[in-house]
């Protein structure tokens, strides 16, 4: 039962702009789950639903994780816009400047992200190299980290 109800929060939060859980109680209600809040309260922290500012501007609940296209999860995104200064490439090899520090945790993202046109990196404080397969998919990547940091 708690697995049915488990799918249907996650239908109900992606369809609906749920903000509160006295409305996720509701519509749990409405389609035949008889839960309490304290219920909602376990299930949404079992799931590890946020908040999240939908277009509206209300902060509503939605999935622990988020994917774009390219498989870049949001935090990756974040950690990666939070460090990276600059990217830059020569030949076959980017060159990402970060915050000091900040490197290897960023080129540690970067090697989970596994993009196709990366071989490789190797961090120091506050510089990544990533060997890349040609001058191409250098600046494919540099354009995708880009568009990441901005």
């Amino acid at each position: 039962m708690r697995n049915k109800r488990h799918e249907a929060i996650f239908d109900l939060i992606t369809k609906n702009n749920i903000e509160t859980q006295q409305e996720l109680t509701i519509a749990l209600s409405s389609i035949g789950f008889d839960v309490t809040q304290a219920t909602v309260s376990r299930d949404i922290k079992e799931l590890r639903l946020l908040k999240k500012l939908n277009d509206s501007g209300r902060y509503v609940y939605a999935p622990h994780t988020s994917e774009n296209n390219e498989g870049v999860t949001d935090k990756m995104s974040i950690i990666l816009s939070k460090s990276i200064i600059s990217v830059d490439y020569a030949l076959n090899t980017v060159v990402i400047k970060t915050l000091a520090g900040m490197a290897q945790g960023a080129a540690s993202v970067l090697d989970a992200m596994q993009f196709s046109e990366c071989l490789g990196t190797i961090a120091g404080d506050d510089t990544i190299f990533v060997t890349v397969r040609s001058e191409n998919a250098a600046q494919k990547l540099c354009k995708k980290l880009k568009n990441m940091t901005k």
